[in-house]
């Protein structure tokens, strides 16, 4: 029995060791662009469909993205479901939408004008529905109490709100030109946005690794200015409505986390390795 379990041993002390858990950031999901888009989240690392309309769930644990026939995936691990048809496709800004709670997805149907409906569709293919229509249809963002759409217009021009209680649209106050929508504050009042200048093109719609980050409040028009020193690319609100700040760093960046005061809560320095990586989401 002792020679039985020493040989046990020796065999098990030649087998190459899994990967280290660390090399995953735990707390926070990043992105790049890998023949496909690479997703690294604290459970898994999965590259997904190349046209890159794609959205991680606030818990961290589902990715959405929609193909290039318009099919809306959710994966899980290694399970890959189909749980829609007819979106928007082979655009890469019209990217779904995961809801605060991670069991419904938002995403834009074909249309053939400048706004277009929104769907809802359940994590499980279940209880499809269609919302409104609005022309904030690219890189939609979802509101932590539920009940706002956000997203920037097709043509760049603005950022538009989608009310999924009444179905009504309105258009952001205080912004101009717009190619990236990140988030929205729970209350669906400020949304953190990537400004563009009146001369700037507006890009083929997918997701930037890093953006200078413009916090507007979308009723009155007044920027919102996050206290945080340093060179800021990138801020995105949590669902219970404190802001994370992405600061630059020439080795590692720091994501500075602030209550609603403003007042900083935590700080958390990124692996070193996802430097020059998308920030996704913060959990």
């Amino acid at each position: 029995m002792r020679r039985l379990l020493a040989v046990a041993a020796a065999l098990v002390a030649v087998i190459p060791a899994a990967p280290a858990a660390a090399a995953l950031p735990s707390g926070l999901v990043f992105y790049r662009y890998e023949k496909g888009v690479a997703i690294h989240s604290p459970y898994a690392r999965q590259i997904v469909d190349p046209n890159g309309q794609f959205s991680v769930s606030p818990d961290g644990r589902k990715i959405a993205y929609i193909d290039l026939k318009g099919k809306v995936h959710v994966r899980a691990d290694a399970v890959d479901k189909v749980v829609a048809s007819g979106a928007v496709a082979g655009t890469p800004c019209a990217t779904p939408a995961w809801s605060p709670d991670s069991t419904k997805v938002a995403y834009a149907l074909m249309s053939t004008e400048g706004s277009a409906p929104i769907a809802v569709v359940g994590a499980d293919g279940k209880g499809r529905r269609t919302v409104g229509r609005t022309y904030g249809v690219c890189h939609l963002a979802w509101s932590g109490n539920g009940r706002y759409l956000a997203g920037y217009t097709g043509t760049t021009d603005g950022v538009h709100l989608l009310d999924v209680r009444s179905g009504k649209s309105r258009k952001a106050k205080g912004i101009g030109g717009a190619n990236h929508v990140q988030s929205l504050s729970p209350d669906g009042r400020k949304v953190v946005y990537q400004a563009l200048k009146p001369t700037a093109e507006g890009g083929d719609g997918t997701w930037p690794l890093w953006y200078t980050p413009r916090i507007v409040d979308t009723v009155t028009g007044k920027r919102v200015v996050p206290p945080v020193k340093g060179t800021l690319i990138g801020a995105m609100y949590l669902n219970d409505g404190r802001l994370a700040v992405r600061v630059k760093g020439a080795t590692r960046n720091t994501i500075v986390v602030l209550d609603r005061g403003f007042k900083v809560v935590r700080k958390i320095a990124e692996p070193a390795m996802y430097r020059t990586y998308g920030l996704l989401r913060v959990l």
